[in-house]
């Protein structure tokens, strides 16, 4: 019970995705195919939101609930993130999801999807398994 806040967040992130109609194929196809400003208007309002709420978190020194400091460590760029990024964007391409849309997806019906979710859960394994032996 005492993760009941998580599955009720989760519940509202997933209506919301459902009502943006982020989680939607032909929104994702019409992002990649450049034939709509949607998924892109979406994507875009995330990011701006991220960027002001770190520096909000920055600027006045913002706590977690247990009091502690919010550290945000610096990113270092590689080459792996490329390769990463280009099969994480095909993989999206193909199917039509990414990873968080997919549980949204499963919620709404859409049951072909678990194809794309068993395969997504695949590949995290198999990137934990191999993971000390990729470039990073």
């Amino acid at each position: 019970m005492k993760n009941i806040k998580y599955l009720v967040a989760g519940t509202f992130f997933g209506i919301v995705l459902v009502k943006a109609q982020v989680i939607s194929w032909f929104r994702i196809q019409e992002m990649f195919q450049l034939t709509s400003f949607h998924m892109y208007g979406v994507i875009g309002t995330a990011v701006i939101t991220g960027i002001i709420s770190l520096q909000l978190i920055k600027r006045f020194k913002i706590k977690t609930i247990q009091g502690e400091p919010i550290y945000v460590a610096p990113k270092t760029f590689n080459k792996g993130q490329v390769f990463g990024g280009l099969i994480f964007g095909t993989g999206w391409a193909i199917t039509g999801a990414c990873p968080g849309p997919l549980f949204a997806q499963v919620g709404m019906g859409f049951t072909v999807v678990g194809i794309t979710l068993l395969t997504a859960i695949a590949g995290t394994w198999i990137y934990g398994a191999l993971k000390s032996k990729l470039p990073h």
